[in-house]
C-alpha cells in the first residue's frame, strides 16, 4: 500500500505547505479537514462556498460540518471518489471570519485517490 493514499495534483500559491495527508485507511470516501486561524461566520460555511467537482466541474454531493470549537470544516462526499479521475476542492473567498472578513483567496487542490 503507498504511504500517500491521495495524489496531490496541484495547490494553490502559498498553501502548499499547510496540505497534510493522515489516513490510516484506504476509502473512496475520506473527509478533508480544513482548519482556519480564526472562527468563521457559520452563515458562510456551505456548498456554494466549499465544494468538490471533478475536471470537468461535475460536482460531487458533499455534507459539510463546522467544529466552532477547534476552527475546522469538515468536507465529506456522498458518494465515493472514483480512482483514476481528478478532483478539485474549492475554497472561495465568500467563506467569511466571524469579524466579517472574506478570506484572502480562493484556495483550489486537484487530488485523485491512487491506485
Amino acid at each position: 500500500m503507498a504511504d500517500n493514499i491521495i495524489l496531490i495534483e496541484s495547490v494553490t500559491q502559498n498553501v502548499q505547505d499547510k496540505v497534510k495527508q493522515s489516513l490510516k485507511f484506504r476509502t473512496g470516501k475520506f473527509v478533508w479537514r480544513v482548519k482556519f486561524t480564526a472562527p468563521l461566520d457559520p452563515a458562510t460555511v456551505n456548498n456554494r462556498n466549499l465544494y468538490v467537482t471533478t475536471l470537468n466541474q461535475l460536482p460531487l454531493k458533499t455534507y459539510i460540518r463546522y467544529d466552532t470549537i477547534n476552527k475546522y470544516i469538515e468536507i465529506e462526499p456522498l458518494e465515493p471518489y472514483s480512482q483514476n479521475e481528478s478532483y478539485i476542492l474549492t475554497i472561495t473567498r465568500n467563506v467569511k471570519s466571524k469579524g466579517g472578513k472574506n478570506l484572502k483567496t480562493p484556495v483550489t487542490l486537484q487530488f485523485k485517490i491512487q491506485d
